[in-house]
This record gives C-alpha cells, sequence and structure tokens, in this order.
C-alpha cells in the first residue's frame, strides 16, 4: 500500500488522490500528509489508536499513517452504543483517541469514567486524546483490530495483519477491473471494514480517486437515516465511477428514479454487500442498466470473499471467489474458507495458519464457480413438518415489496411461520397483507408466511433491533415480540 503510494507520487504527484467538500490532496500531497502524521505517530509513543471520525481526508491520513508508523488501529463504528465503545477502549488497551469531535468524545470519556488528558494534540487534522486504560496484549502482527456488532451487546475485535488486507484489496482492485481514472465515492462510513479495504486501500493501490464527502452530505442520517433525494444528488455531483452500497441503499436509488429522479450515469461499478440482496432488486437495477453487482464477504476474511462484476456476472450468486483465496464445504454446506485471513480474535488463541475458516453460512459453486448462499447456518430454523427454511431467504422476497420497510420471519418447531413487519411510511395493514400475498406467490408453501404482526417501531441499532450492516437481530426481535407470537400460534 504505502509503496504504492510513493510510486504513484513520484509517477503522477500532481493526479488527485482524495477530495472531499472543501479540501483535496494529490498525490504527493497526500504521501507529505501522511510521512508527518506518521511521525507524530511514533513520537507520540503509542502502541493502539483508537479512530472516531467521519469520512474526511483527515480519517484516510490518519489510517494510512498508522500503518507506516506501525500502531494497531482500531476503528471506532459510529452506530456504537456509550457501553460498546467503552467495551472497545479497554478491550483492545487504546491508548489514545484521534477523532474530529473531541467535545463529544471527552464528554463521553467523562461518563464512561475512563481517565483522560485534557492537553490535547492536533494529528492529521484531527484531535489526539490520550486515554487510560489497563495494557493488553495483541498479536504481532496486528495491524488493525476491526470490531463486529453481532448479536450480542459485547462486539468481538478482528485482528487483521497487514499482509491480509493488501491481498484482498489487490485481489479486489484485479476482479472489479479497478484503474487510475476511477472515482470512488464513500458511501459506507471507513469504520466498516468493507469501505475501508474496498473505498480506501484498493483505489489509492491502482492510483484512483477518492471523494470522501462524509456522511451527511450523502444524505445519511444516524445509522440508518437516508435522504433518498440528498443521495442520488450525491451520486450525480460527485460523477462517481465506483461505490459501494447495501441492499437498502440500492433500494432507495431504485426508489428514486421510480420517483422521477435521474438515473446517475458517471456509475460503472456498484458493488452491493453487507446483508442479502434480493434478486428481484437485482432484476430491477438491470431493467434500469445500472452496473449493480452483488458481493459476500466477512471481517475475518478481511471484508470480501466473493465478488460479480463485468464479464464474470450471475445474478442470484454472490460471484467468483476473489483469486487468492481457497473455499471448501462442510457436510452441512458451511462455506469454509483458507487465504488471507484474520489472526485471531482478540483476546481469544490465534488463528493457525492453516486453518480454514468456518463462515458459518450455507451456501455452494455452481458448475462455472459462481458462489450461491443459502443463509446463515445458525439461523436455519426447521418447522414442524421438517422442513428447512433460511429466513433470509424469505425476508429478501418480502423486502423487495414496496410496502414492506423492515421483517424479520420465525418459524423454528411451529406449523407455520411468521414475520414482524415495519411498514413503509405511508402503507396500511391492507397494503402490507398484499405485499405478503405477493412474496408468499413467489415462495414455496413451506416458506409463506402465514400470519404478521406490525412492529411498534423500526428496528435500529439504537433500539438493539438492528445490525450496523443491515441485519435484523433475530433473537433481540423475537424476545420483544414473544408474547404476540405466541398468541397467533395459539389462535390458531
Amino acid at each position: 500500500m504505502l509503496a504504492a503510494l510513493r510510486a504513484t507520487a513520484a509517477d503522477r504527484p500532481n493526479h488527485p488522490a482524495i477530495t472531499s467538500l472543501t479540501v483535496s490532496y494529490n498525490y504527493a500531497e497526500l504521501i507529505a500528509a501522511v510521512d508527518t502524521a506518521a511521525v507524530q505517530l511514533r513520537e507520540s509513543g503509542l502502541h493502539t489508536l483508537a479512530l472516531a471520525a467521519d469520512n474526511s481526508l483527515a480519517w484516510i491520513c490518519a489510517d494510512l499513517a498508522s500503518m507506516q508508523a506501525g500502531i494497531t488501529l482500531i476503528p471506532v463504528p459510529h452506530f456504537f452504543a456509550p457501553s460498546q465503545i467503552s467495551h472497545l477502549l479497554h478491550h483492545a488497551g487504546v491508548d489514545a483517541l484521534l477523532t474530529d469531535r473531541p467535545d463529544q468524545l471527552s464528554a463521553l470519556l467523562a461518563q464512561l469514567s475512563i481517565p483522560y488528558d485534557a492537553a490535547v494534540t492536533a494529528i492529521a487534522g484531527l484531535t489526539l486524546i490520550r486515554i487510560q486504560t489497563a495494557d493488553v496484549a495483541l498479536p504481532a502482527d496486528c495491524a488493525k483490530i476491526t470490531y463486529t456488532s453481532g448479536s450480542t451487546g459485547e462486539p468481538k475485535g478482528v485482528c487483521l495483519n497487514l499482509a491480509a488486507m493488501e491481498t484482498v484489496a489487490a485481489s479486489l482492485a484485479e476482479a472489479t477491473g479497478a484503474g487510475a481514472d476511477d472515482l470512488h465515492l464513500a458511501l459506507l462510513p471507513y469504520a466498516t471494514l468493507l469501505e475501508n479495504i474496498g473505498g480506501v486501500y484498493a483505489p489509492l493501490l491502482v492510483g484512483a480517486t477518492i471523494h470522501a464527502p462524509g456522511m451527511a452530505a450523502i444524505g445519511m442520517s444516524g445509522a440508518s437515516g437516508l435522504d433518498v433525494g440528498q443521495f442520488v444528488t450525491a451520486l450525480h455531483a460527485s460523477k462517481a465511477t465506483t461505490c459501494i452500497m447495501i441492499p437498502q441503499m440500492l433500494h432507495a436509488l431504485l426508489a428514486g428514479i421510480g420517483a422521477g429522479l435521474t438515473k446517475p450515469k458517471s456509475l460503472r461499478y456498484i458493488a452491493v454487500g453487507g446483508a442479502p440482496v434480493s434478486l428481484q432488486l437485482l432484476e430491477r437495477a438491470a431493467t434500469l442498466a445500472l452496473p449493480v453487482f452483488e458481493g459476500y464477504g466477512l471481517s475475518e476474511a478481511a471484508s470480501v470473499v466473493a465478488v460479480n462484476a463485468p464479464g464474470n456476472n450471475r445474478p442470484g450468486s454472490v460471484g467468483k471467489p476473489l483469486p487468492h483465496l481457497q473455499l471448501s464445504f462442510a457436510e452441512d454446506g458451511e462455506i469454509l474458507v483458507r487465504g488471507a485471513l484474520f489472526s485471531g480474535y482478540l483476546g481469544e488463541p490465534p488463528l493457525a495458519a492453516t486453518k480454514a475458516w468456518p463462515t458459518g453460512d450455507i451456501g455452494y459453486l455452481d458448475d462455472e464457480g459462481y458462489l450461491h448462499l443459502a443463509g446463515r447456518k445458525k439461523h436455519i430454523f426447521i418447522t414442524a413438518f421438517g422442513r428447512n427454511v433460511s429466513p433470509e431467504w424469505v425476508e429478501r422476497e418480502l423486502s423487495i415489496e414496496p410496502a414492506i420497510g423492515q421483517c424479520c420471519i420465525f418459524g423454528e418447531a411451529r406449523p407455520f411461520n411468521v414475520a414482524v413487519i415495519f411498514p413503509r411510511q405511508n402503507f396500511d395493514h391492507a397494503a402490507v397483507d398484499a405485499a405478503v400475498a405477493t412474496a408468499n406467490a413467489r415462495l414455496p408453501d413451506y416458506a409463506r408466511i402465514s400470519r404478521w404482526i406490525a412492529a411498534d417501531e423500526p428496528f435500529t441499532v439504537a433500539n438493539g433491533l438492528w445490525t450496523g450492516t443491515g441485519r435484523p437481530r433475530r433473537q433481540h426481535i423475537e424476545n420483544c415480540y414473544r408474547d404476540a407470537l405466541n398468541i397467533m400460534y395459539e389462535e390458531s
């Protein structure tokens, strides 16, 4: 990564590297800023650094400077609750926070009773706040720790070495045809590993340009709020050729175009991942000639495992595995991955270098090498009639319907399946009934939804019913609506 930056700075010093709404760096300016920040970080004597900031030139500079200084970086997810941030800081033995909102973070540290130094330092345009936590032993090659929200209150720290991240970034650039003429628009927070690897490292490896306007500028508010008009306008204004979306963003883009907004024409590659994507959604995108390509990955494999691409695209699959990976399958169909894996979870035994990682996802490779997913191993339930049902599959079919904003289905050991649904704005109970019937028509009888209840409020990160990557927290939702679900079965 650093060698590629220096090579581009030498060959094309004036080529734009990173732009934002107010400032930009060419490659010569970027490497100079990284060198300066790396010296400051080395002199600070830090071992672990948490980065809590909006998408910006400063975020990227801090990330690269930490890489050069050999300091373990821990990006702080923007959707983490105070208790989760406290866990992250103590669990990783963080020495300091680098942030663009020092007053807010100082107040949070005081709230969490974490001692901090009131004397702050400016590094890479951000504020460094030293904190006091107990020392934690990290893997020797740990360059970054990415924390996953998971299904519990205490997220796990995935330890990644630089070689694994660089390998995945290079494979991604190759698979997607990335080049120096690309302009990548950052739509996901940089604390999301997918955007960090695919939207920072991959473009910079090939000498492309990154546009990082910040989350508010693209219409994002909080963890799940999205202004569709502003979102589509940002896609137009950036003249981006590539971007990474989660399915909800693609749904919003298609809805915006359907409502009369102009289709962005500069994009050549829209990667969609982070959660399962409905085939109907992909087909609608294809009808509009949008270059949408579904992919699949996990933090333990340094973000991406497989991806569709121009010339190698099979809608309904998640694409072909990246060239550095080897896939195999357990007897129950669980996908096993080898190649450029994480070093292990922080605080747990390291992962053996030759070990295949069990992804927890069920899938298969077709005759032409495309990977297909059937659902999460731990989420698949067995009905009272002995049929296996992947809830993700059914939820994809439900969520494509305009009336259904969010949904989560259940049916373990039951005679029929039920759903908790939060309708989209301006759609009533009858509209959701019709939407469920339409989705059911596309499903076999054992996977259909027989009854549903309306959620009291949206599933969000804040209320613990949604993950930061757009997945329902099933156990939490079941616990929340258990009585209503049981009544449906009892009435029948």
